[in-house]
């Protein structure tokens, strides 16, 4: 056995923490700070009360390449010393991505995996706090950001240990009056993102002690958060299981559900939690099928225990788990790729694509073409 596990460098986790940010920002001895923000005005006034910040980029959508280069000169211009990332996935890549460059020079292309030149980075980036207000992406505490190329019609990441955050304040209480919807989507990105690592070839000890609390969590109340009422039991739960995820993708890999979200994400305007959320069911079934069929018994038993975790009947087998992925997405209303534009015709292109993700370097067992082709046409 051997593994390696690598996270920011201090994880602030509780109700109300997001109060300690100014005096995380003296710890480290920032003067001048970028914010980094999604477009919620609202939120970003929550920041503008604890940090008198040097200069504000706020990111409407998914970070492209563009934006990147846009923050890094932001960065140049104000004599930024560190970066606060204050909101969802997108905002907090967007952030990582600005902090990294900003010390390392150069454009996004010459670091970017797949679609770039893929060089390594050097330097530590930017000191980067990241302060989540989903509980989806667990990119307070990851090593890469993932950009869109608009040109090429994907998104790829910047990837390297020195683009892990220096302080993660994870406060429950940020998803307080979210809408349902994102609760929904962002609450089974992070769903997955403790799945996959469970069942991901790069599985260890440490993640799978992680993903286990984390399928628990979010199994008992995931559910009832959206449709009923996310209190504050269920708001420590979701929060904890997207950090927990954060913690197992970039120490355990990912899989199909994520080798397919780089390319559809790319390709149409759809949110990456949603797209996630789309695919975990199929993707599972689908793995679950060809490991019967050409895997080992200790895999199948993975699959097994995830459905003993997700149900609480200690009885559950792997097909359980593929209901119970089903039966959530049914409740939660979570729409297929077809609402973003996503058609049949698509799905050829979009496998080609999937194929060379880096998360689908992860999956559980290599699929065939097809059946990558039923996981990408059953989430239409």
């Amino acid at each position: 056995m051997a593994f390696e596990f690598a996270t920011a460098t201090r994880i602030v986790f509780g109700a109300g923490k997001l109060a300690e940010l100014p005096s995380v920002l003296r710890d480290i001895g920032a003067s001048r700070v970028l914010v980094v923000t999604g477009k919620s005005t609202e939120r970003a006034a929550k920041i503008s009360e604890l940090v008198d910040a040097a200069a504000f980029v706020s990111v409407a959508g998914e970070p492209t390449i563009e934006l990147a280069r846009d923050g890094v000169a932001t960065v140049a211009a104000h004599g930024c010393d560190a970066v606060v990332a204050f909101g969802g996935g997108s905002a907090l890549d967007a952030g990582k991505a600005i902090a990294v460059l900003a010390a390392n020079g150069g454009d996004p292309l010459d670091y970017l995996e797949v679609i770039g030149r893929g060089r390594p980075i050097a330097k530590p980036s930017l000191p980067f706090i990241a302060i989540p207000t989903t509980a989806g992406t667990g990119s307070e505490v990851t090593k890469n950001a993932v950009l869109a190329s608009k040109q090429e019609r994907v998104k790829a990441s910047l990837r390297s240990p020195n683009m892990l955050p220096r302080v993660a304040i994870v406060d429950p209480d940020l998803l307080r009056g979210a809408p349902s919807d994102v609760l929904a989507s962002s609450g089974l990105d992070a769903l997955s993102q403790v799945v996959e690592p469970f069942v991901s070839n790069r599985a260890n000890p440490i993640t799978d002690a992680l993903a286990r609390e984390g399928m628990k969590r979010s199994a008992r109340s995931l559910r009832r958060a959206v449709l009923e009422d996310a209190d504050a039991d269920a708001r420590e739960d979701l929060a904890l299981t997207s950090l927990l995820g954060g913690l197992c993708l970039a120490n355990g890999g990912l899989g199909a559900v994520h080798g397919f979200a780089a390319p559809v994400g790319g390709t149409f305007e759809a949110p990456h939690g949603a797209v996630c959320a789309a695919l975990l069911a199929s993707a599972f079934d689908v793995n679950l099928r060809a490991i019967r069929e050409r895997g080992t018994p200790a895999l199948l038993e993975r699959f097994d225990e995830v459905a003993r975790i997700v149900t609480g009947d200690q009885a559950a087998r792997a097909a359980d788990a593929v209901t119970f992925f089903e039966s959530l997405r049914r409740d939660l209303a979570i729409p297929g790729l077809a609402r973003y534009g996503m058609r049949g015709s698509d799905v050829d292109a979009i496998v080609a694509k999937a194929k060379v993700a880096s998360s689908m370097k992860a999956n559980p067992i290599a699929l065939t073409d097809a059946e990558l082709i039923e996981i990408a046409r059953r989430a239409l």
